[in-house]
C-alpha cells in the first residue's frame, strides 16, 4: 500500500506542476505584448514560429485557446467554466495543451491495459502470470513486484528516458533569457513519434485528428479515474462489478493485502 501512496503522491505533484502558471501577474496577452516590444534581434528569436513548424497552426489571440483544436459543437467556443483559457497567455496555453494531451494518451493506454488484463480477456502473459487469476488491475503491480522485483528499476529507466526525450524535443533550457517553458517552434504534444505515418499534411486534417485524440483522451481520463476508484472501493474487477463475468478471484492469493480486503 505504501507503494501506491508513493505513486499517487508523485503523480499528483507532477500533474500539478504541469499546470503551474509561470507568473501570477501574467495577463492573457502579456507574452505577445512583450514580444512586440522587444528589439528586432530578440523578436526574431522570440516571435511565433512559422506555421510549417507548428503543423499549420497560427496562434490567434482572438480565438478560444489561441485557435488550438479541441473544441466541438455545441460548445464551439470551448468548455472552460473555470476560465483557465481566459487567464492564460500563449506560453501557458501551450503548457496546458501539452499536459492535457500527455495525460490523455497515458489514460487511453491505461484503460486498454485494465480492460485487456482483467476478465473476461485476462491477457497477461508476462511475469509468470499467464495461468493465474491475478484479479483487478490495480493489484497487478503487486504481483509483478513479488515475481520480478527488478522490473521497477527498468520501468523507472524507461519512463525517465521517454520523459527526457520529450523534454529535449519541446522544452527550452531552464533559465533562458525569455523565460519560456516550451520552445517557440514546438507544437504541444507533437514529439515526432509517428511510426505508421498517420500524421496529416494539412492543418485542417491535422486539426481534425488532434481534436479526435483530445476527445478520446478526455473520455479516457474520466474512465480510468472511475475504474480505479471503483476497484479501490471493493477490490473487484470492473467487469465483475458490471455483472458480466463471475467473481472467481481470491484476494488472499496476492503477495500483498489491500486494506479492508
Amino acid at each position: 500500500m505504501q507503494f501506491f501512496q508513493v505513486v499517487l503522491t508523485s503523480t499528483a505533484i507532477t500533474t500539478a506542476s504541469a499546470f503551474l502558471v509561470a507568473s501570477p501577474n501574467t495577463s492573457p496577452l502579456s507574452t505577445i505584448t512583450a514580444l512586440n516590444a522587444a528589439s528586432p534581434q530578440t523578436k526574431a528569436s522570440s516571435s511565433t514560429a512559422p506555421a510549417s513548424d507548428l503543423n499549420g497552426w497560427v496562434p490567434d489571440d482572438s480565438k478560444f485557446a489561441f485557435g488550438l483544436p479541441g473544441a466541438l459543437d455545441p460548445i464551439a467556443d470551448g468548455f472552460d467554466p473555470l476560465g483557465f483559457a481566459d487567464n492564460a497567455d500563449l506560453q501557458q496555453m501551450k503548457q496546458y495543451r501539452e499536459a492535457e494531451t500527455t495525460h490523455g494518451r497515458v489514460a487511453m493506454l491505461a484503460v486498454i491495459g485494465f480492460l485487456v488484463t482483467e476478465g473476461p480477456v485476462s491477457f497477461h502473459p508476462l511475469f509468470d502470470t499467464a495461468s493465474k487469476d491475478i484479479g483487478p488491475a490495480i493489484r497487478h503491480l503487486d504481483v509483478v513486484r513479488a515475481s520480478t522485483p527488478f522490473f521497477f528499476e527498468l520501468l523507472a529507466v524507461a519512463i525517465g528516458a521517454a520523459e527526457f526525450g520529450r523534454a529535449l524535443k519541446g522544452w527550452e533550457k531552464p533559465g533562458n533569457e525569455e523565460n519560456l517553458a516550451l520552445k517557440v517552434d514546438y507544437y504541444p504534444g507533437d514529439i515526432g513519434f509517428d511510426p505508421l505515418g498517420l500524421k496529416p499534411d494539412t492543418w485542417e486534417e491535422f486539426s481534425e485528428m488532434s481534436t479526435k485524440e483530445l476527445q478520446q483522451g478526455r473520455l479516457a481520463m474520466l474512465a480510468i479515474a472511475g475504474i480505479v476508484a471503483q476497484e479501490l472501493v471493493n477490490g473487484k474487477e470492473i467487469f465483475v462489478n458490471w455483472g458480466s463475468v463471475p467473481d472467481t478471484f481470491d484476494p488472499s492469493s496476492l503477495p500483498f493485502q489491500l486494506w479492508g480486503h
